[in-house]
């Protein structure tokens, strides 16, 4: 590992390495899974309803007990954590992948199934989220990020076309299963990395005294809600207009393989942007991640009015490079700027006021894509999605959040 160059240098270290193969071998299978379900019900149904029903059904847990994995992650044990969701959500999914399969899939089991995906993910998303930072010392953050985004971008590239040609030639349920498949390989590899012990917690608060805690540190922090606010709307267009109407609209257009390329398009870019952001450092990670996360208006918007393969093409691999300025500005600034002992609760917080709305969009965008037509929804869609991307900058707290290169400094601006 010595011999590594310079940007790869994370990789030196053996607990980041292991985290980074279970996590490669992870989003494997999940990056083929959201194309094979959402035609999986497709197939039972055709209907976008449908689709967001169980969309939703998965979400609207990941809601509910999404603080709750926030405290667990900061009590107990993070990698323990993390294995145990993965292990529920592999036998989960591997049971969705054998109702597909067999052929008696009803609309019904996947709900049931998709709410204990969505309890499992509350837990095991805060956990997974604050295990990077105690991997590589702080001036290697931004290259670990980098090398996670790689490695996902570069299945996302290939998955979800791979995903659509098993679902056009053997069916949705082998992708599915395949996604179970790795969820308990990854859960196996998590066993080799070993964290460094916690600072001691002193007196055990009580769940609802550590709820307050990470609630006042939330609402004190303003680039913090500031973008998880602008999260909440941005989550429910891009969930209800993308993955609910996009499918739909796909199939009635340019087909399954088509959609495949689309998503496969938008990893492209993906990843070549990580591979810039290997060397290039972000000085303001917020202003670059709002302005990159604007991007993805372009597909919603394109896909409504003129759904052609070439121009989607073109737009989500923009949308791809946007996004991924966007995870890296927001991992280093949680990274960086959110105390140890304090970042599950950050993250769980941040992701229930990110998602708290994504049921909603699951849901009624089925109806309004069928009430007023596919392409006027879409278009609308595009349109929101730019003006709340760009409303979150008017906050200076955002705009100007720089970046903090070492403990040291990490601990003066403390």
């Amino acid at each position: 590992m010595t011999r590594l160059p310079a940007s790869l240098s994370a990789l030196r270290h053996e607990n980041f390495r292991w985290f980074w193969i279970a996590g490669t071998v992870n989003t494997s299978g999940s990056m083929m899974a959201g194309v094979a379900l959402a035609f999986a019900v497709l197939s039972i149904t055709d209907s976008s309803s449908a689709l967001g029903i169980v969309l939703a059904a998965e979400t609207i847990p990941l809601v509910l007990f999404l603080l709750f994995g926030g405290v667990i992650a900061d009590r107990l044990p993070l990698t323990l954590v993390v294995r145990a969701g993965m292990v529920v959500l592999g036998l989960s999914q591997a049971a969705i992948a054998t109702l597909v399969i067999t052929g008696v899939a009803r609309i019904w089991m996947l709900v049931v199934l998709a709410v204990v995906n969505g309890m499992a993910s509350a837990v095991t998303f805060p956990a997974m989220q604050s295990i990077l930072p105690r991997l590589v010392p702080r001036e290697l953050l931004q290259q670990a990020n980098a090398l996670q985004s790689f490695s996902r971008g570069a299945l996302r590239i290939v998955g979800p076309t791979i995903s659509a040609l098993l679902v056009v030639g053997a069916g949705a349920g082998w992708a599915l299963a395949f996604d179970a498949a790795t969820w308990l390989a990854a859960a196996a590899i998590l066993a080799k990395v070993r964290l460094p012990g916690r600072a001691p917690r002193g007196e055990t608060s009580s769940t609802m005294d550590e709820l307050r805690t990470g609630w006042t540190y939330f609402r004190r922090t303003t680039w913090l809600w500031a973008v998880v606010l602008g999260f909440g709307f941005l989550n429910m267009i891009h969930m209800g207009a993308w993955f609910t109407l996009g499918p739909a609209r796909a199939k009635e257009t340019f087909g399954a393989t088509g959609w495949g390329l689309i998503l496969s398009a938008e990893s492209i870019g993906l990843i070549l942007t990580t591979v810039v952001l290997l060397r290039r450092p972000l000085r303001r990670p917020l202003l670059s991640g709002m302005l990159g996360i604007s991007l993805l208006a372009a597909p919603m918007a394109v896909l409504g009015f003129y759904p052609h393969v070439g121009v989607l093409l073109v737009c989500t691999f923009v949308a791809g490079a946007g996004t991924e300025v966007f995870s890296m500005g927001w991992n280093l600034a949680m990274q960086e700027h959110v105390p140890e002992d304090m970042l599950s609760r950050a993250y769980s917080y941040d992701a229930l006021g990110s998602f708290v709305a994504m049921p909603l969009g699951q849901l009624a965008f089925g109806p309004l894509g069928a009430a007023f037509g596919y392409r006027d929804v879409l278009v609308v869609s595009g349109i929101a999605y730019a003006v709340v991307s760009l409303a979150v900058l008017s906050s200076r707290s955002v705009r100007d959040l720089p970046r903090i290169e070492s403990a040291e400094a990490s601990l003066a601006a403390g």
